[in-house]
């Protein structure tokens, strides 16, 4: 997404809440692709959870081939049918796909002004395409930056809800290899995101 409004009015901590939202984003959208990949393997790190878990990743995207790690997506999230997870708030929240937390959140896309990319199959209750809405509304491509309060609001009505469960999944699925640092990274930053809206007092 481009964004609307110059990243200089935003504080470089919400510059980097952004960039995680866009880079899980990245990793959860479809298969990586090598430029993506070669991205990765340039992620540096340090001793906390998040830092090990980018140690891990990067040394994964050097080691692994890159049609490996692309099967492992599909094995993952498409599989033949469906894949051994569905990453969609609807599911882990109801049991099913297209139900009422896709139409909750259609309401919500709708009001900030936010429409559907043609082309793109896939309800917008996708992983990727929540955490995609969550940096827009930190950066500003929706029109203007939001609030704190307006970010903990749509994070706590579509994000903490499930998300932390299926970022647990991701790193125990029998299937993850290059994806179990993901989830890794996915469920520290989602339970940090919880702490400081909290600690905002929009928790």
């Amino acid at each position: 997404m481009q964004s609307n409004l110059e990243l200089g009015s935003i504080c470089e901590e919400d510059v980097l809440r952004a960039d995680m939202y866009s880079f899980l984003a990245s990793l959860l959208r479809r298969e990586p692709s090598d430029m993506l990949i070669t991205e990765v393997a340039l992620l540096e790190g340090d001793s906390t959870p998040i830092g090990c878990a980018c140690l891990s990743l990067s040394h994964l995207a050097k080691t692994l081939d890159n049609e490996v790690i692309r099967n492992e997506y599909v094995d993952l999230f498409i599989g033949v049918g469906r894949g051994e997870l569905l990453p969609f708030a609807s599911y882990y929240l109801t049991g099913f796909l297209n139900d009422k937390p896709l139409a909750n959140l259609r309401g919500d896309m709708a009001s900030i002004g936010i429409v559907r990319t043609e082309g793109v199959k896939e309800p917008e209750d996708h992983i990727a395409s929540l955490f995609d809405v969550a940096s827009g509304l930190i950066r500003g491509d929706f029109g203007r930056v939001y609030s704190i309060g307006e970010q903990a609001t749509f994070f706590q009505k579509h994000i903490e809800t499930w998300a932390g469960l299926l970022m647990r999944d991701i790193e125990a699925a029998e299937s993850a290899v290059f994806f179990g640092p993901v989830g890794t990274i996915g469920r520290c930053f989602l339970e940090i995101e919880c702490q400081a809206f909290s600690m905002d007092g929009t928790g």
